[in-house]
């Protein structure tokens, strides 16, 4: 992503376990290959004698577990999450797994969630009128109020009662002593799969984990569908007839592992797909196409396959530099970018190159490659972004709050050209992304996707968020 895109609202990542004896070792191997969806929070919550074990902390997983405590949480059920703080600020007290506080004299539950609720303070409001006290920051602990306020004599209903009447994006994983809940928006914004690995069942936010473990993909959820799995199997229902699928454009551009696959596709062939179609929008003459690490480099392979010029690395990216757009600060931002990229210059100097990255937000990162480029001898540097201008905030997930941030809200193409020190910019037009995606899902509107923060048409009624366009 060349910027930060760190304002893009709660992206976060699930894992879960089912009938596995070492389930919390093995959910912390899942966290590790999730990382990448938020660095500020880990956890894990595992069920065993009919007790909930737990272990949740501040900071990246490796920081979190760094002691071999997920030896000590015992279980063959388990659940765990990596967090990217957007509703709720990076404290313990926001970290998930969230365990529920019963009103009665009946077993708790865990749970976790990916996604951005948008009616979050109707509800909040609602609930506290009636007494309730957040024990949290964060929007997730809404669904466990809605479930315990449910008059069904079953938690299951309670739950479903409860989901219906949460609005936004959203995956929740839940465990309620030997029963584990997977439930996904109405829209599908965020993704979630379920895998087996010989007798056991596994929940991902991406199946990446699942060929890490040698796990067997099932199953993706549909929009509006709830899973259940317990001893006796795995039950599919939906609580909601109405949906409409809208999966997060930003999952194929720039968030999931390109081993990935959702909704049938892989993302990494989405991604080059992206370069292909962006090379067919262009006619510029250059020695070499380069990509900007990691998500950008499909892209460029793909703008050099179609284009015929050489693909080169000329940018290295210092593994150990968070992502920029993750950062949760603008000036956290600017200083972990100085740091992340060096150029080498042999490939570059002289060379009229053409610089491939999957989307710009607010510019510092391209801007500052464009230097380093020319820094190093470039005669000329073409930017090349593999998506359409981002102009509108996201409420689905992607912490981007508002336009102030996205330089393409604020500027036209040759504005922002100007801006970063390019020599020409192009970015992939919204009917060819959509074809690069490429979902089966031509009969709905974007082919399934959402892509309001091409276009600030939204898929769904943005609630309370709505003060903020």
């Amino acid at each position: 992503m060349t910027d930060f895109k760190s304002s893009l609202n709660e992206e976060c990542g699930i894992f879960g376990v089912y009938n596995y004896t070492q389930a919390a070792e093995l959910t912390l191997h899942g966290l590790h290959q999730l990382q990448h969806r938020g660095h500020d929070g880990a956890g894990i919550v595992t069920y065993s004698k009919k007790n909930l074990l737990n272990h949740r902390g501040v900071g990246l997983v490796s920081t979190v577990f760094n002691k071999g405590i997920e030896e000590n949480l015992f279980g063959d059920i388990a659940i765990g999450h990596v967090r990217y703080a957007t509703a709720g600020k990076s404290e313990i007290k926001n970290v998930q797994p969230f365990i529920s506080q019963p009103k009665k004299q009946e077993a708790p539950f865990a749970y976790a969630h990916n996604g951005h609720i948008v009616n979050s303070d109707t509800l909040k409001t609602e609930l506290r009128n009636k007494g309730i006290e957040f024990q949290t920051d964060s929007d997730s602990e809404i669904l466990e109020h809605l479930i315990y306020e449910g008059k069904h004599e079953l938690f299951e209903d309670n739950l479903k009662s409860a989901l219906s009447r949460i609005k936004g994006a959203f995956v929740y994983v839940v465990l309620k002593e030997r029963q584990l809940f997977i439930a996904r928006d109405p829209n599908g914004f965020r993704p979630v799969s379920i895998a087996r690995l010989k007798d056991s069942y596994i929940v991902s936010s991406e199946t990446c984990t699942f060929d890490m473990i040698g796990a067997t993909f099932i199953h993706e959820l549909e929009p509006g569908e709830l899973v259940k799995i317990d001893d006796s199997g795995i039950k599919k229902e939906f609580y909601t007839k109405n949906t409409n699928l809208s999966i997060c454009s930003m999952e194929f551009i720039y968030f999931s592992r390109p081993e990935s696959t959702i909704g049938g596709v892989n993302i990494y062939n989405a991604r080059k797909r992206m370069g292909e179609y962006l090379s067919k929008q262009d006619s510029v003459n250059a020695d070499i196409v380069i990509g900007v690490p990691d998500s950008g480099i499909p892209a460029a392979i793909g703008f050099s396959k179609e284009s015929k010029i050489p693909f080169e690395q000329a940018i290295i990216k210092n593994k150990y530099v968070g992502r920029t757009f993750i950062q949760s600060s603008q000036e956290l931002r600017e200083s972990s970018v100085s740091s992340k990229f060096s150029v080498i210059k042999e490939v570059v100097r002289g060379k009229k190159i053409i610089i491939v990255d999957d989307s710009i937000v607010r510019g510092t990162t391209i801007k500052w490659l464009i230097y380093l480029l020319k820094h190093a001898g470039a005669k000329e540097v073409h930017v090349r972004i593999a998506s359409p201008p981002f102009k509108y905030p996201c409420f689905f997930g992607i912490d981007i709050p508002s336009t102030d941030e996205l330089i393409a809200s604020k500027m036209n193409i040759e504005e922002v050209c100007s801006v970063i020190g390019a020599d020409s910019l192009i970015y992939l037009n919204i009917e060819n992304l959509i074809k690069s995606i490429n979902l089966p899902k031509t009969t709905l509107t974007n082919n399934g996707l959402c892509i309001a923060y091409f276009t600030g048409n939204y898929p769904i009624d943005l609630c309370d968020c709505a003060i903020n366009l």
